[in-house]
């Protein structure tokens, strides 16, 4: 759909899309601008040494692009499988028993997600750092940028992680979920201050 469409979906009653699908889209718009700074410093007189290391940066920038922007929907099915579990008949004990499993798999999915979505962003915090060591600087801000949106979209697919391991009965899932997801925030968020350092030294 549109970007107009897709927000006035956002923005409607329906819980799908929700925050998980936004936190992708942030990403998708960081991968994007890492992209756009490669693009202008390709070619540009004064930045031929830096040529094979921006290249490379372009080639992982549009792979994460692409990555994000399939989460957008898959976070979206993801949700929606959970809420189709929760209109399964729970009349008898047999259904009952079904409607749980189906809860629990289709919950687990919806948590893998987003976490999918934070260890993307991880990434590409990682490039927006190097967009800004090596890019060019007219566009050096947007390396900033994207560096900011990257650690939205990290934190608010933390979010949508813990919320979805509310349900799960599965205590050493729910551990192993949060164990990864602490570390990769942790990385991220170093990631971001030197991305932003290096952005900010060069705009002053």
């Amino acid at each position: 759909m549109k970007l107009t469409e897709y927000l006035d979906e956002l923005a409607s009653s329906s819980s799908v899309p929700g925050g998980g699908s936004a936190a992708a889209l942030m990403g998708a718009n960081a991968a994007a601008l890492v992209s756009m700074v490669c693009n202008l410093t390709i070619g540009k007189k004064g930045y031929e040494d830096v040529a094979d290391e921006i290249g490379e940066l372009l080639v992982e920038s549009e792979k994460l692009r692409h990555e994000f922007v399939k989460l957008v929907d898959l976070d979206a099915q993801a949700f929606a499988e959970v809420m189709d579990a929760y209109k399964l008949p729970k009349t008898t004990e047999e259904e009952k028993h079904i409607r749980q499993g189906a809860i629990q798999a289709a919950t687990r999915k919806a948590t893998q997600v987003p976490l999918r979505t934070i260890e993307l962003a991880v990434e590409l915090l990682s490039l927006a750092r190097e967009a800004g060591e090596y890019g060019n600087k007219n566009v050096i801000s947007d390396a900033g940028v994207a560096a900011t949106l990257g650690v939205a979209a990290m934190e608010a697919a933390w979010l949508n992680v813990q919320i979805n391991l509310n349900p799960i009965v599965d205590e050493r899932f729910k551990e192993e979920i949060l164990d990864r997801g602490e570390a990769l925030l942790d990385e991220g968020e170093e990631l971001y201050e030197d991305a932003i350092s290096i952005v900010e030294s060069k705009i002053a």
